[in-house]
């Protein structure tokens, strides 16, 4: 089975374009996607299908290089902006607001609500740390990985979280077996 992402991620992304570099911007995006890739985001996506993974990676590649100048870090930008238009209407039940350890003990069953396959685990390395480790992934790409960040480093703020780091020191992008984030934060 190939790996697939909810619609709500592909949403998120364009609702981002057209927020921070507007509705032209995002048309930009689109016409440098392959032709099947246009069709597809020219129609209905439904925030809780499940869509192809690949459709989602070629669309975050035209991002990086249409908006991002290849920078792919823009990508924090739009996790976080996933993060507030996920956690503040549908997925709002994950929050845990005052304590940041009891949302991360949840990354798991979050994980599945976005991806359908590999898992992500999540470890508390101290009162204000942890690590986020995903495993088993079928497919990865660099700025999935910004993305996780930024969506992360925002939730975390919802749940009161201050001064958030977030460091990725092991990546699929980037050769690794895994990809692990290390979390702090103040209280």
């Amino acid at each position: 089975m190939s790996m697939k992402i909810k619609g709500a991620v592909l949403i998120a992304r364009k609702s981002f374009v057209e927020s921070h570099f507007g509705r032209e911007a995002w048309g930009k995006v689109v016409q440098s996607l392959p032709a099947e890739d246009q069709k597809f985001l020219g129609g209905l996506l439904l925030a809780a299908g499940w869509y192809a993974f690949e459709y989602g990676e070629r669309l975050d590649k035209a991002i990086v290089q249409v908006l991002g100048n290849g920078d792919p870090t823009v990508f924090e930008a739009i996790g976080a902006q996933s993060a507030k238009d996920n956690l503040t209407k549908l997925h709002h039940n994950f929050l845990s607001p005052g304590d940041p350890q009891s949302f991360l003990s949840k990354a798991g069953v979050i994980y599945s609500f976005y991806y359908n396959t590999g898992r992500r685990e999540y470890e508390p390395t101290g009162p204000n740390s942890g690590t986020i480790t995903t495993y088993d992934a079928d497919t990865f790409s660099e700025a999935d990985c910004y993305t996780i960040i930024g969506w992360h480093k925002e939730a975390l703020k919802m749940c009161g979280a201050a001064d958030v780091s977030i460091l990725h020191d092991v990546c699929r992008a980037k050769a690794g077996p895994y990809c692990r984030y290390i979390l702090r934060w103040q209280i």
